[in-house]
């Protein structure tokens, strides 16, 4: 798959903050059956995809709640459109992205078919309940070895200066939101394709992800998404 887009998808989750429960966090509504969906556009500003986030299940146990979300994401180009499963626990203390929801099913589907021997490893990602500006959130990671007949592959995934900056009010089509700032690197390789990119995300009580701004190493935008609609 394009390993730019999967870039995009991964900071997407290393960005976000969300609950399970209302005694989990503020910010993302983590109720059965919740929608949001989110418009993509190109670093010219032309409308360059969709993605759709739906919270499947939320179960309680153990002291924990967690919650199974799916993301569709369609872009401009048939190899451009994949989906990801990924799940939340919640402690109460804040919640943590388990590292293997973050390859996309395709991806996965499609080695499993070619027999391909894979090792996956990484970093959850946590998240605490309350944000502030001038907080520092910890690193997150998610390396695969595979094996392909011998020839050996590796895929890695990278977010790093995780920070809230700001607060700030930001209108899309689904609304004004008051919205705390969040920024990050992220880093991406496969075999000899490399990607730096630089991400700014827009996040709101009860709603979760307003907008997110990609940026290259340059500094230049390379890509911006915005929530269109939400129910929940």
């Amino acid at each position: 798959m394009n390993l730019k887009l999967y870039t995009l998808a991964f900071s997407f989750f290393a960005l976000l903050t969300a609950t399970a429960q209302d005694n989990c966090s503020q910010y993302y509504p983590m109720q059965e059956g919740a929608s949001f969906s989110y418009n993509m556009y190109g670093k010219k500003g032309k409308l360059d995809g969709s993605s759709i986030y739906k919270v499947v299940q939320v179960t309680n146990g153990g002291g924990e709640t967690k919650a199974s979300l799916n993301v569709s994401f369609q872009g401009s180009k048939a190899n451009e459109s994949f989906e990801m499963d990924y799940d939340f626990t919640c402690t109460g203390d804040g919640i943590r992205i388990d590292f293997n929801s973050l390859l996309p099913n395709q991806m996965m589907d499609q080695y499993k078919e070619m027999d391909v021997e894979m090792d996956v490893t990484g970093t959850d990602i946590e998240l605490p309940n309350n944000l502030s500006v001038g907080q520092e959130l910890a690193d997150a990671d998610v390396n695969v070895a595979m094996s392909i007949s011998g020839m050996k592959m590796t895929i890695q995934a990278k977010t790093t200066n995780r920070k809230v900056i700001a607060k700030e009010a930001v209108t899309t089509a689904a609304g004004t939101f008051d919205c705390v700032v969040l920024t990050a690197d992220i880093y991406s390789k496969a075999a000899f394709a490399k990607v730096n990119l630089s991400d700014k995300l827009w996040l709101a009580k009860g709603v979760g992800i307003v907008k997110q701004e990609t940026y290259n190493k340059k500094g230049k935008l390379e890509s911006r998404m915005e929530l269109v609609s939400f129910s929940k």
